[in-house]
């Protein structure tokens, strides 16, 4: 796997992501040429793409070039060195490029597997730096639970680093959850998701390594199960009666097993070897200073308006350390839920009872705060949604000046009570009462 391996660090060190590597899909060796993006134009622009596709038709040409000088000049002895003279330089290049390997019918083969690759040096040498915020917590987590120390370059792949990451199918964080994958181990709603928090994914990305090589037996088949799915993985074991990456790599046929799960293994080795030697490839880079902050247990629900006044912290800074809490929270839809570990600057050392202290237990709610508005599914009612929220259907119909029998159309907006549940002062009260009575 080595010249995989070599691919991936000239990717994420020698490139930029003005940059990318016109190459031989399965051969990783094979890099035909390096094409410079105009840094003006958007990734996946027109024009970007445009000139990606040019080069890969330049390179399939030349591959086919080259297969017909071979096929034409080796059929007379001693001919085939005419031939590749009489080739135009592309299709000379080919040839020295597979050497041993060119034949008609494999350079054939390649003119249909010629890929574009965006370099990565400009974003990995950020991640590198950004690293420095998390590396004690990923290394004290994954030191709990008896991971290797290596699984923590992980994140260079996944994200360069980057907490706030999405990607096209849905993935984001630091660790690069799916929301399925993240619901079996951190908090995933529209209050809390915690697969943005660098601290929390961090230890969810941790139990799903050990879960992945519990089941699988080998770190190669664990750390390729991040990408491709700890079943998919099983299933390449049993149908090559193996689990050596190399040849499940080579040989392991699978419409979802594609480019990106094949060299996700060879890639983290390749981010692995730099992250281990960074100054090698990126000299005189400096990892960021660890993330010093406090954390404090919610004993109540509260709005991040009454944190941000009663503890005196700036609101972009109270949402620069919580990065879980969903816009929901922010405009001040919903509360800070109770239980949640709120992040607080280090120089805040708070416990739960002081922090109803500070903010007063008259601030501090028991429950949600409920829904202000619904918008009507299809083939929802006006009785359908009263019951979901606890209403009456007079009363809902009454708050939003309808007939009890009003037929809703899909996408209608109706309006809901906007009453606060109770405090934790008067639920105090109240047991206080309780407690008293004779």
């Amino acid at each position: 796997m080595q010249r995989d391996v070599d691919f991936w660090i000239r990717v994420y060190s020698e490139i930029t992501t003005f940059q990318g590597f016109l190459h031989d899909e399965r051969n990783l060796a094979i890099v035909y040429s390096t094409i410079s993006l105009p840094p003006t134009e958007r990734p996946g622009s027109p024009v970007r793409r445009q000139l990606i596709d040019a080069e890969r038709e330049r390179w399939s040409k030349a591959l086919l070039e080259a297969a017909d000088s071979i096929e034409t000049e080796s059929i007379a002895d001693g001919a085939m060195e005419q031939g590749r003279v009489a080739a135009s330089a592309d299709a000379q290049r080919v040839i020295e490029l597979w050497g041993t390997e060119a034949s008609a019918d494999s350079l054939r083969l390649a003119a249909d597997a010629v890929r574009f690759q965006l370099g990565q040096a400009d974003r990995f040498r950020a991640g590198i730096v950004r690293s420095g915020q998390w590396e004690s917590h990923i290394a004290r987590t994954f030191d709990s639970l008896g991971l290797p120390p290596e699984l923590a370059a992980l994140p260079h792949v996944e994200s360069s680093f980057t907490p706030t990451a999405y990607s096209k199918v849905g993935a984001s964080g630091l660790w690069q959850f799916m929301p399925g994958t993240g619901r079996r181990f951190m908090r995933v709603d529209d209050i809390v998701d915690e697969r943005l928090d660098p601290f929390r994914s961090t230890e969810a990305a941790a139990k799903l390594l050990l879960h992945n090589y519990r089941t699988l037996g080998s770190w190669p088949l664990a750390i390729t199960a991040y990408n491709h799915g700890t079943a998919g993985m099983r299933r390449a074991r049993e149908q090559l009666g193996t689990d050596d990456f190399a040849v499940i790599a080579r040989r392991y046929q699978s419409r979802s097993f594609g480019f990106a799960s094949r060299n996700f293994y060879p890639s983290f080795l390749a981010a692995l070897t730099i992250d281990q030697n960074p100054q090698r490839y990126f000299p005189d880079v400096q990892r960021a200073a660890e993330l010093v902050f406090h954390e404090v247990s919610m004993p109540g629900y509260a709005e991040v308006s009454t944190l941000e006044r009663a503890l005196g912290i700036p609101r972009e800074t109270l949402r620069e350390l919580n990065p879980a809490l969903r816009p929901a929270v922010w405009s001040g839809e919903k509360f800070v839920p109770r239980g949640y570990r709120l992040r607080l600057p280090s120089s805040e050392s708070l416990s739960s009872a002081q922090l109803i202290e500070q903010v007063g237990a008259d601030r501090l709610f028991v429950a949600q705060l409920a829904p202000r508005a619904h918008t009507v599914g299809r083939g929802e009612t006006l009785t359908r949604i009263a019951k979901r929220y606890g209403f009456s259907v007079l009363e809902l119909a009454r708050l939003n000046d309808m007939p009890a029998d009003t037929k809703l159309r899909r996408g209608q907006k109706l309006r809901l009570a906007d009453e606060r549940p109770a405090t934790l002062a008067s639920a105090l009260s109240l047991e206080s009462a309780a407690g008293a009575a004779p």
